[in-house]
């Protein structure tokens, strides 16, 4: 069985099935009567909030990824709009589960219509919908069955309050029938360590029990493999670990070329977790975790008390502070701009802090105390650049605040290829790989049946990189790459061969990538970049990358 591989590693166990959902009565009675309606609105009402605390609570441990989805799709169980809607229908005369049914199912449609962000949440929607069904029904919240021992879960998807909770001592691996490349299952299993693969047709009507094999660098799942297919899963995976091990120190080539190796990061606690590791510090700090689901926004002392604990945690190394991207999917109650006919193209990320300067001057100014009182290297950079204006008018704003390096996420096509322009007003840029090749394809992030458009192995994407960089190097301006596909070992060749100058990931890739890179030298990855950008398909660059990179690497994939 053939699917899109999302999380690398292979692992072996029993399927395990997450059962579907509960449904809506087919014969569900309607309200009968104004006061039967209220008591079925009230009911509906407490069943929203009820799982909205749920969620909540399960954030509260989340790591910052996870904490930021789960945070979101708690607002989701808030939004007036959607309980309106719902109750609305009740007093119609529709029953309470039938009603919360047909509205998710509304704002589904318009989401998926819309694209982009809006259609990352329908997952997340989907999910608030069944738990808020199953309370109507006073049955349990769907979720994972309990595990007895190491599996392998299968699903239609996995919601990400599930994913993001999941034991990985347990879970060996994740198959599911739906999502995308940059779905939530993929980002949180890639989090965990989890060898994933989506989008397998079929994996639902495989029996409980039954052993397979998911390699999750290639997407391909083996049903009851023989013993020689175990046995070679095995010696990769005790090579893969062997490797790792051996592997330290800053992210360099073969010939000594310096490729710093970072992590991504959402709340001081993730912070306080990779603090210790063998890592050169953060590429990528998500900030809007520390806003979401509040009703005002933080104080610049609270703001000031959090960034500071974040970059004690990583001493005198560099920690990279992506300001507020909210807008579209990231709904702020103190921020709102009004309806926008496609919010993931309105005004979210910089386009949302020029709109309310405040916003981002606080932020700024709470960064900037944060980091007098610190070791801490501290760049901040701005969401959603598309113009050289905008990126003056941004390090403007930056250094106004005591702060000395200002930058720009590289995830529009047109700062990509303006990039000798942009970086010419900002000291450097970073790649968010995962928006840049939505906008570059023109194909939504969730969309599983887009997969392959979303591949950041195709070469109109790679073209986009190769400009960025070009654009950097004229000024000699450092350009990282923060998307998901820095932590791709394969792809972490082709992108220093390119210019990049350093690759931030989830903490648990950090070492194939480090092994990677001290195999080939600084001219082989040039080579390797060449090579994936002559190649007619995607597919084709990937494994003519393959075919040329050191058989020690290729033994551990």
């Amino acid at each position: 069985m053939s699917g899109v591989p999302v999380s690398p590693g292979s692992a072996v166990g029993p399927v395990v099935q997450v059962s579907p959902a509960l449904t809506a009565p087919a014969n569900e009675p309607a309200p009968q009567g104004p006061e039967e309606a209220a008591a079925s609105i009230t009911a509906v009402e407490r069943a929203f909030e009820d799982v909205a605390v749920g969620l909540e609570r399960r954030a509260e441990d989340a790591p910052g990824a996870a904490k930021e989805i789960l945070g979101a799709a708690a607002l989701m169980a808030r939004d007036r709009a959607l309980l309106k809607a719902v109750s609305k229908r009740i007093t119609d005369g529709c029953g309470p589960t039938r009603a919360v049914e047909a509205s998710v199912a509304e704002y589904c449609a318009m989401f998926q219509a819309a694209g982009g962000y809006l259609a990352e949440r329908v997952t997340d929607l989907c999910d608030v919908r069944d738990r808020v069904v199953a309370r109507l029904l006073g049955e349990p919240e769907p979720g994972i069955p309990a595990l007895h021992g190491p599996c392998v879960l299968v699903a239609r998807d996995l919601a990400p309050a599930e994913t993001a909770t999941l034991d990985a001592t347990l879970v060996r691996g994740i198959i599911t029938e739906a999502g995308g490349r940059n779905s939530h299952t993929a980002i949180l299993a890639a989090g965990l360590g989890i060898p994933a693969a989506v989008q397998v047709a079929g994996a639902t009507a495989l029996e409980v029990g039954t052993i397979v094999a998911v390699d999750g660098d290639s997407g391909v799942v083996t049903v009851e493999p023989d013993q020689a297919t175990q046995d070679t899963m095995q010696r990769k995976a005790f090579a893969r670990r062997t490797a790792l091990q051996a592997a330290s120190g800053p992210g360099r080539t073969k010939d000594g070329h310096p490729v710093a190796l970072l992590v991504n990061i959402g709340t001081a606690q993730d912070a306080i977790s990779a603090g210790p590791m063998d890592v050169e510090g953060v590429g990528l700090f998500r900030t809007e975790v520390l806003f979401l689901g509040k009703q005002s926004a933080p104080t610049v002392e609270e703001q000031t008390q959090i960034y500071r604990s974040v970059f004690a945690a990583f001493g005198t190394r560099r920690v990279v502070v992506r300001t507020l991207d909210a807008g579209a999917d990231k709904p702020l109650a103190f921020a709102d701009l009004g309806e926008e006919e496609n919010p993931a193209l309105g005004r979210r990320g910089l386009r949302m802090g020029q709109a309310i300067p405040d916003l981002l001057d606080h932020q700024l100014e709470a960064l900037g105390a944060a980091a007098q009182g610190t070791s801490a290297e501290v760049k901040v950079m701005a969401p959603m650049v598309a113009t050289v204006d905008e990126a003056q008018w941004f390090a403007e704003r930056v250094r106004a605040h005591g702060l000395p390096s200002a930058g720009v996420m590289i995830e529009i096509p047109a700062a990509a290829l303006r990039s000798r322009d942009v970086l010419d007003v900002v000291d450097f840029g970073s790649l968010g790989t995962n928006d840049l090749a939505q906008y570059t394809m023109a194909a939504d992030r969730m969309q599983g049946a887009l997969s392959d458009l979303l591949d950041p192995w195709q070469p109109a994407v790679l073209d986009v990189i190769d400009a960025a960089c070009v654009g950097a190097r004229a000024h000699g301006k450092p350009m990282g790459v923060c998307g998901e596909s820095g932590g791709d070992p394969l792809m972490a060749l082709v992108l220093a061969g390119l210019g990049v100058t350093s690759l931030s990931m989830a903490p648990g890739k950090v070492d194939l990538v480090r092994y990677a890179l001290s195999l080939h030298d600084l001219a082989t990855c040039e080579r390797l970049a060449a090579v994936a950008r002559a190649a007619r398909t995607a597919g084709d660059g990937r494994a003519a990358v393959l075919r040329e990179v050191d058989p020690a690497l290729r033994d551990v994939l």
